[in-house]
């Protein structure tokens, strides 16, 4: 992999570089959120991974988060925070990135999440790759459908658009079992490809996003189920 580190703390820096020698993956550290928005925008295609920590001089990780989804929304963003505030770090996760991880941090812990998101979006592009004009539906129901060679998300033949990686798999994940309930958990388990031991409040961040790309096109097909999860059930559409 490509990495983009922008992390203030060069401890930090020096530290994780030596892990990602020993993975094989060529990384390059910026210090100033600026800077590390600016090497992005420099080589949109470049980068296979960012790392962004929330606390940066110039301009802050939520910033730059949103920046880069302006010109990417497939690039895979895990940030970085010291901050142990939930809204913090909800906040980051509606900015745009995949995932988060709370300082101080295990190096093997940010590696296998590394891993895990990389692995996600690699599939994703192989499935776009192969995708040949390929118009069959493997999510279709009276209202909705889904390609997802072509990554793509219809409401009543209204596309849902900018949908990340996660979002989309997150929904797919959802509809192609209409009515079934989902625990956060098992979503975790699913969409992330691991567990995050009751860090729940990812999966709510990524429903918000999903919900407010889906109503711009429709009514909401996304159920929470109280105390239980969530589930897609597009029944009441009118």
């Amino acid at each position: 992999m490509n990495i983009l580190m922008i992390e203030d703390n060069e401890s930090v820096s020096e530290m994780m570089q030596m892990f990602f020698l020993n993975e094989g993956w060529e990384a390059t550290f910026k210090y100033d959120g600026k800077e590390g928005l600016d090497t992005f925008l420099a080589e949109p295609e470049h980068w296979d991974m960012i790392t962004l920590d929330l606390n940066l001089p110039s301009m802050d990780g939520m910033t730059v988060a949103r920046e880069i989804r302006k010109i990417s929304s497939t690039v895979p963003i895990i940030m970085l925070t010291a901050r142990d505030s939930e809204s913090d770090q909800v906040i980051g996760l509606e900015m745009g990135a995949d995932d988060y991880v709370t300082k101080p941090f295990s190096p093997l812990t940010l590696i296998a999440r590394m891993k895990a998101l990389h692995r996600r979006s690699e599939l994703a592009e192989k499935v776009i790759a192969s995708a040949d004009d390929d118009q069959t539906f493997d999510v279709e129901t009276d209202h909705f459908k889904m390609n997802t060679k072509t990554r793509e998300a219809y409401l009543d033949n209204q596309p849902i658009d900018g949908l990340t990686p996660k979002e989309f798999d997150l929904l797919y994940t959802l509809a192609k079992k209409p009515r079934q309930v989902f625990s956060r958990e098992q979503l975790l388990e699913l969409v992330w490809d691991y567990q995050y031991f009751g860090d729940e409040r990812t999966v709510d961040a990524h429903i918000k996003k999903l919900r407010q790309k889906i109503e711009k096109v429709g009514p909401q097909v996304i159920q929470t189920v109280w105390g239980v999860g969530y589930k897609f059930d597009d029944s009441g559409v009118a």
